[in-house]
């Protein structure tokens, strides 16, 4: 399988989620100014949505979209949740981190005018508060790590990125650093060259 991503993009999470669970991936940067991959390849005629991460299966076929590709490959590495209702509400934190943080990054990255980019943060802290109150364990479904974890950490570092600040959320502070020290996270991020 080739992950096409860009550093430090929300494409990081699967990464995060393969290294975590021993899963090799070719591994294919991805300009996405220019769209244009690493290997001077139109991205668009890869995925013609344009974004990452896009994960080529080994039948050939594409795969996009956290909501999808984190699923997936929480499910080769076995590290998503399996049993009850413990694989929903895994769902459910991925849908929450997709709808409710990343999207509301949005304005940060494209330039909006100031007054959308206060509105913007104001959103990204309501939900990292809630985010805070659900964080009574180590992650965000208790004592196991699942995919929901790596996308939550992305968005965190896009959070330091943007200059929100953090320090009124201690355990979502605490998150992040457990996170940094993962052997995997630290692989992720050093072959993409953070």
């Amino acid at each position: 399988m080739k992950l096409y991503y860009s550093p430090g993009a929300c494409s990081m999470a699967g990464h995060i989620v393969a290294a975590e669970g021993g899963l090799v991936l070719e591994l294919e940067k991805v300009d996405l100014k220019t769209h244009k991959t690493e290997g001077g390849e139109d991205f668009y005629a890869i995925n013609p949505k344009g974004n990452v991460p896009t994960l080529k299966l080994d039948d050939g076929s594409i795969l996009a979209e956290n909501a999808a590709v984190l699923p997936f490959l929480g499910d080769k590495t076995g590290i998503m949740p399996r049993t009850g209702t413990d694989y929903y509400h895994a769902l459910e934190w991925i849908g929450f981190v997709n709808s409710v943080l990343h999207r509301n990054f949005s304005p940060l990255f494209q330039g909006a005018p100031d007054d959308q980019k206060a509105k913007a943060k104001e959103k990204i802290l309501g939900g990292l508060k809630l985010v805070e109150g659900a964080l009574t364990s180590d992650y965000l479904m208790g004592n196991a790590f699942t995919p929901a974890d790596a996308y939550l950490f992305v968005v965190l570092r896009w959070a330091r990125n943007m200059q929100i600040d953090l320090s009124h959320l201690p355990r979502v502070t605490a998150f992040k650093t457990r996170m940094e020290a993962r052997p995997a996270v630290q692989k992720a991020m050093q072959e993409e060259g953070l």
